[in-house]
């Protein structure tokens, strides 16, 4: 690892820690334009447990119904009920974006599921992220790193940047285009507060908004607010 991802992952636990990780298990709330631009419910306190090193990811619930989660298998997503039963699924999910008409103003749960579940998979395990042989990182400057990711990990597009505190190290701003949404979807994920866990630090609030050219975050609208009301790590 760089210089900046070696201070990034001391920051939030430790080389040792996240090596060893094995899951997540968090309770968030969401909502924002992308939820409502979709015709979505926004998440109120729902679970999530993730598999630090392989995107696999289930989330409770997913939609309007309490009983049905939906769960993200590196590129396929399904939908299961309280049993564990899958009642539908969708494999290599990302083909069906950004889709026809219809989805352009309604997602529907199975959508929801690949795009959520991916999107915090990638938020929650960033430590992890930093620590993959797989995913070229690189010095760009302004204490920020450049990520070029491969096929193998559904994320938000290719190319993305994470820019940290050059003090403490922890995670500032992350630059991405959402392209399931859209092409230009460009957006500017800035991490406003942080919380200290057992023996790891985690981002407990996000705001999404567009980016500029500039790469600045703008104030508005909010695209997506996240916030984290419980985190552990197993």
């Amino acid at each position: 690892m760089n210089k900046i991802a070696e201070k990034a992952v001391a920051a939030y636990g430790g080389k040792e820690f996240w090596s060893n990780a094995k899951t997540i298990e968090a309770e968030v709330s969401a909502h924002g334009l992308a939820f409502t631009m979709k015709g979505r419910p926004a998440f109120k306190h729902a679970k999530i447990t993730m598999d630090v090193h392989r995107p696999i990811v289930r989330l409770t619930p997913i939609g309007k119904n309490s009983q049905i989660s939906g769960v993200l298998d590196g590129h396929d997503t399904r939908l299961e009920d309280s049993n564990g039963k899958v009642i539908a699924e969708r494999k290599n999910a990302r083909s069906v974006f950004p889709g026809g008409f219809g989805r352009l103003f309604h997602w529907d749960d199975l959508d929801m599921s690949y795009f959520a579940n991916y999107a915090f998979w990638n938020y929650f395990t960033l430590p992890a992220l930093l620590m993959r042989e797989e995913i070229i990182w690189k010095e760009i400057g302004d204490n920020s790193l450049e990520a070029t990711f491969p096929k193998t990990i559904p994320t938000h597009n290719p190319i993305q940047r994470f820019r940290f505190d050059p003090e403490t190290g922890r995670l500032i701003q992350h630059d991405y285009t959402a392209e399931i949404l859209s092409k230009l979807a460009t957006a500017a994920n800035v991490v406003l507060e942080h919380k200290q866990g057992a023996e790891f630090l985690y981002t407990s609030q996000r705001l999404i908004t567009p980016r500029s050219p500039f790469g600045k975050a703008l104030p508005g609208p909010t695209l997506i607010a996240i916030a984290v009301h419980d985190f552990h790590i197993k």
